[in-house]
């Protein structure tokens, strides 16, 4: 399954965020970093999923 968020992240990292956390304030975090810069939200997003 973590492949598949994996996958989701580096397309659209809130997805792959929103996969393993839901409504949280890690998912509003990345989706501001995503609106900032689309690296940034793949590297956050990436990292959250690794994390747990």
């Amino acid at each position: 399954m973590d492949i598949l968020r994996i996958i989701c992240a580096i397309f659209i990292p809130p997805l792959g965020v929103f996969l393993q956390t839901g409504f949280s304030t890690q998912l509003a975090i990345n989706i501001l970093l995503t609106l900032l810069g689309y690296i940034p939200g793949i590297v956050h997003a990436i990292w959250i999923i690794a994390k747990e």
